[in-house]
């Protein structure tokens, strides 16, 4: 059983009376990936910096191993921090960067029977030692004969794996992560998702990892707690998160959902555009009004005299692997993502099986997401916006070649 290591215990954060934690209570676990998942403004970063020790919460606890470390400096927890700006020595080589906080002086206390410090003195690191602990976790991150490298001839990728090694050569118990894969691009982002999950685990630490980016804490995390508006929506493994989605919130922010209005007739049995649906979810009061979820992989197109349901397709998108379809059902937009064409204007029906249906309770959230009206001209503006972006490169290498007047 894992053995609990960090505990957030009725937290709140208020900047100028706004509360930006409200009561926030959390366990985190040793060697456990946990990472904080939501929008922009929901608090994850505010209870990263708490548990490092740049914030102090207006109340609440922070317990490191059953002792509240609330009032005690970042230097001084067995934390350190990696941040999206990796802050590496430009004048030292990857060597030295890693070895940096080895050379610092670290202060041992001796304490009497009361607790009370008698006593402080600097220790330092043995070079001999610092060589062993920076070349071991070089190798680690991947880095094996980079020593002599400058940052400035690294790729982002290896600039941020000396940052980790830098964070991990000092044998913290926690390595913190505030959005670490912002800078790059997507195919390095996709290839660093693993090579972080594999030095968690190599390394054998507890990792918390702030991101607003779900296929992120899909692909590493143990543990996913999905915050919004300064609270826990909900906590889980990712396949708990994706699959049992507590509210319309999670649903809408976990991957892609339609959300429709329903009403649980019966156990195993919910209605919605006055048609009932067989499903696999019980526990509800008769004829209890619900959210349903219907995710886009798990729809089927058929023809329209097999369907449960008949609408027309509005918008068609290529995604390389599917496609991506908009259907019009009564004026509500669903999303289907299917490997089968079908055109703009085409009536279709869909099947979706038992399995397929995710109820959950009405929540604060209820009719706010899961209709995809404006998906194409989400498209559109992207398409607007990209296009702007190839003139801007175009223009630049006009420039560049002498072309502009």
């Amino acid at each position: 059983m894992s053995k609990e290591l960090i505990r957030l215990r009725d937290l709140c954060m208020a900047y100028d009376d706004e509360l930006v934690l409200d009561h926030l209570n959390l366990y985190i676990n040793d060697k456990e990936f946990l990472t904080l998942l939501g929008p922009s403004g929901c608090g994850k970063t505010t209870t990263l910096r708490i548990i490092g020790g740049f914030t102090t919460p207006t109340s609440g606890d922070v317990l490191f191993d059953g002792v509240r470390i609330n009032d005690v400096p970042p230097y001084r927890r067995q934390i350190n921090t990696v941040f999206q700006k990796y802050a590496l020595f430009p004048h030292l080589n990857v060597f030295e960067n890693v070895a940096f906080g080895l050379r610092m002086p670290r202060v041992e206390e001796q304490r009497d029977e009361n607790g009370k410090v008698v006593s402080r003195r600097k220790v330092k690191v043995p070079e001999e030692e610092i060589r062993q602990r920076v070349l071991e976790m070089l190798e680690t991150v991947s880095l094996k004969g980079f020593e002599n490298r400058k940052p400035d001839a690294l790729s982002g990728g290896q600039q941020q794996r000396v940052a980790i090694a830098r964070a991990l050569v000092n044998r913290p118990k926690v390595l913190l992560l505030d959005e670490p894969l912002g800078a790059l691009d997507l195919k390095l982002r996709k290839d660093m998702q693993i090579e972080l999950k594999r030095i968690q685990q190599q390394v054998g630490i507890t990792f918390i990892y702030v991101t607003h980016d779900q296929e992120e804490a899909l692909t590493m995390s143990d543990t996913i707690v999905v915050m919004d508006k300064g609270t826990i929506q909900q906590i889980g493994t990712p396949e708990d998160i994706y699959n049992e989605p507590k509210n319309a919130f999670v649903a809408d922010f976990i991957g892609e959902s339609n959300i429709i209005d329903g009403v649980m007739v019966r156990d195993r049995v919910v209605k919605m555009y006055g048609r009932e649906f067989a499903c696999l979810d019980g526990g509800f009061a008769e004829n209890e009004p619900v959210d349903v979820v219907i995710r886009p992989e798990d729809i089927d197109i058929v023809p329209p005299e097999e369907g449960q349901l008949v609408g027309t397709v509005t918008n068609v998108t290529f995604k390389g692997m599917q496609y991506d379809i908009i259907v019009d059902f009564k004026g509500f937009k669903w999303l289907i993502q299917t490997t089968d064409h079908s055109p703009e204007g085409r009536h279709i029906g869909v099947k979706i099986d038992p399995d397929g249906f995710h109820i959950m309770k009405k929540s604060q959230y209820s009719g706010m997401f899961g209709d995809y009206s404006s998906y194409s001209e989400e498209y559109e503006e992207l398409s607007d916006a990209d296009a702007l972006d190839e003139e801007d490169d175009g223009e630049a290498a006009r420039r560049e070649d002498g072309y502009a007047e």
